[in-house]
C-alpha cells in the first residue's frame, strides 16, 4: 500500500506519494499564484487557487508514480498556518483569505489582549495575541468589513479548506488549532471565552481531531478531479511545522529541529503545555497525541538570504555565494546582520522593526554580507534556545532541516552558534512526507509515529561544531544581542 501526503505552503502546494516502508515513491508540486499586498503588511491569497494547484499536484504525483500502482491507502494533509479562510452558509469564499505574513491586525491584538487580559489569554491559549494568529485577522474583518463578518458560517486554515473541497467535511486538527488562538491547547478544544470574548460563534468552528485520526474521505466529485478512489481516508493532519517535525522524526522531549525556511523555526516536543509568561514562545499541541511543543519563529530567515541574493546578486547562484562566503572568517570580521526584513517574532513580539547591517568596513567584500547574513539567521534562532534554557526546555539532539541544512557551510555556522553537535537526515522531504506518515498511522500501518520515523527516517551526517567557532560566535551573539534595542530605539 501507499500513502499520499500534501502540502499547502504559501509558494504552492506539494503531493508525495511513499511506500510501505516510508520511502518515496514520487512527488509533484504546482505553483500559486503571487500573493496579493494591496498595502504594506497585507498578504492575501484566492482559496480556490489552493484547490486548483492541490489537483494538479496530486494528479502529476499519481501519474509520476511507477508501474504497477498499489491503491492509496491513505491521505494527510499539510500546510502554511494561521491563515483565515470565510465561508458563507454553502461554503463559499466571502474573500480572499488573510495569510500568515499578513501583519495588518496590530490593533485588533491589542484589543483582544484588553479585552481578555494578557495572562489569562497565555492562561487560556498558551500563547499571546500576535498578527499572524488566524483570530486577529477575523477581527479585522469584523471591524473592517463587517458586512463580510456578518456572513461567516465556517473558518477553516488553509490546507482545511482544500480538506474541504476534497472530502466535504470541516475538520481541523489540534496542531493546526493551536495556531488561532481560538484553542485551549492545555486541554485540546476550543475555548469558549476566548471565542465569546472575540464575538466568534462556537458553531463555525471545525471539528478538532487529533493530527493521525480519520477525520474524512474523499468525495465522488473530488476522486473525478484528482484519480484518488472515493471513500479514501484523510487523516487531520497538522501545520506545516507540526508535520515538518514529524517528518524529521522531532516526536519526544529532548529532540529539537531547526529549519530555515522562508522563515526559520526552531521546535521542541514537550511533555507539558510549557508557558512562556512573556508569551515569547508558541506554544502548541503536538502532532502526537499526548504531547506538545513550543517553537520560536524568526520571520526573515531563508527570506534574508533570497533578499540579498536578488537585490544585490542578481544572476548569481546560491552555491558560488556561499562558497565565497565560507573563505571570509567566523564573526565577517565583525559584520553584523538583523535579520528584521518583515519585523519579529521570537523573542521581540515586534511586527514594526526593521533589519540592518551593522559594522560596516572598508576591509569587508560582498562575501562578507553573504556570510553576515547566514549567521545573522544563526543568531536569531540562537534566541529561541537562550529561551528554551532559561524555561527549562531539554535539548538532547539538533536535526536541520530545510535551506539551512542542504549547505555545509549553514550547517557549519549553526553548529558553532548553538554550541551543539546538528544533525543531518539522508532525505528531508519537509512537510508533505510527515503527512504521508501520518496517514500510514491513521490507516494502522505503523502502530505509532515512533514506529513511522524508526523506519522511514535516517540520519546522514553528524556535525560537531568548532571549538574555536564556538569561542567566537559566543562573544558575536553577545555584540548582535546588542542590535534589538539599537533598532528599535529609531523608531
Amino acid at each position: 500500500m501507499w500513502f499520499l501526503g500534501m502540502d499547502v505552503g504559501t509558494g504552492g502546494t506539494r503531493a508525495v506519494v511513499i511506500d510501505a516502508t516510508g520511502s518515496l515513491i514520487s512527488g509533484a508540486s504546482s505553483e500559486h499564484a503571487a500573493f496579493r499586498t494591496p498595502h504594506p503588511g497585507w498578504a492575501e491569497q484566492d482559496p480556490e487557487d489552493w484547490w486548483r494547484a492541490a489537483q494538479e499536484a496530486i494528479r502529476f504525483a499519481l501519474v509520476a508514480s511507477p508501474e504497477p500502482h498499489e491503491p492509496i491507502a491513505a491521505i494527510g494533509l499539510t500546510g502554511q498556518m494561521h491563515g483565515a479562510v470565510m465561508l458563507d452558509a454553502d461554503g463559499q469564499v466571502l474573500r480572499p483569505a488573510l495569510i500568515w505574513c499578513d501583519t495588518r491586525t496590530q490593533p485588533e491584538c491589542d484589543w483582544l489582549t484588553e479585552k481578555i487580559g494578557y495572562e489569562r489569554l497565555i492562561e487560556l491559549t498558551c500563547n499571546p495575541a500576535l498578527p499572524n494568529f488566524t483570530l486577529t485577522k477575523l477581527l479585522w474583518v469584523k471591524t473592517h468589513e463587517p458586512q463580510i463578518f456578518a456572513k461567516i458560517r465556517h473558518i477553516l486554515c488553509p490546507k482545511d479548506y482544500v480538506r474541504y473541497r476534497l472530502t466535504g467535511e470541516f475538520a481541523i486538527d489540534v496542531q493546526e488549532a493551536s495556531g488561532t488562538l481560538l484553542l485551549d491547547v492545555t486541554h485540546r478544544r476550543w475555548s469558549r471565552e476566548v471565542a465569546d470574548a472575540a464575538g466568534i460563534d462556537e458553531s463555525w468552528l471545525p471539528k478538532v481531531y487529533e493530527s493521525q485520526e480519520v477525520c474524512a474521505r474523499i468525495s465522488e466529485s473530488a476522486a473525478a478531479s484528482t484519480g484518488l478512489k472515493a471513500g479514501t481516508p484523510v487523516v487531520a493532519g497538522a501545520g506545516d511545522q507540526g508535520a515538518g517535525a514529524v517528518g524529521m522524526g522531532i516526536l519526544q522531549p529532548g529532540s529539537v529541529s531547526a529549519t530555515i525556511g522562508t522563515s526559520g523555526v526552531v521546535f521542541a516536543a514537550t511533555a507539558s503545555p510549557t508557558k512562556d509568561p512573556k508569551g515569547r514562545l508558541h506554544t502548541f499541541c503536538h502532532a502526537v497525541p499526548g504531547l506538545w511543543h513550543v517553537m520560536g519563529v524568526t520571520q526573515s530567515a531563508g527570506l534574508s538570504l533570497s533578499w540579498l541574493k536578488e537585490t544585490f546578486f542578481a544572476g548569481q547562484d546560491y552555491d558560488a555565494l556561499t562558497a565565497a562566503a565560507a573563505k571570509v572568517p567566523a564573526g565577517s570580521d565583525g559584520l553584523l546582520w538583523a535579520p528584521y526584513l518583515l519585523g519579529e517574532r521570537t523573542p521581540h513580539l515586534d511586527p514594526s522593526v526593521r533589519a540592518a547591517f551593522a559594522g560596516i568596513s572598508t576591509g569587508q567584500t560582498a562575501a562578507h554580507f553573504v556570510r553576515a547574513v547566514l549567521e545573522g539567521v544563526a543568531y536569531s534562532l540562537e534566541d529561541t534556545f537562550s529561551l528554551f534554557a532559561e524555561l527549562g526546555i531539554p535539548v538532547s539532539a539538533i536535526r536541520l532541516g530545510g535551506g539551512g541544512a542542504r549547505g555545509p557551510l549553514w550547517r557549519k555556522i549553526q553548529a558553532g552558534i548553538y554550541g551543539q553537535a546538528v544533525e543531518v537526515l539522508t532525505a528531508e522531504e519537509g512537510g508533505a512526507f510527515g503527512a504521508a506518515l501520518l496517514a500510514g498511522v491513521g490507516a494502522g500501518h505503523w502502530t505509532s509515529l515512533d514506529d513511522a520515523c524508526g523506519q522511514a527516517i535516517e540520519v546522514a551526517q553528524r556535525i560537531e561544531p568548532d571549538a574555536e567557532d564556538v569561542a567566537i560566535y559566543r562573544d558575536g551573539y553577545a555584540h548582535w544581542r546588542k542590535l534589538y534595542p539599537a533598532l528599535k530605539s529609531l523608531r
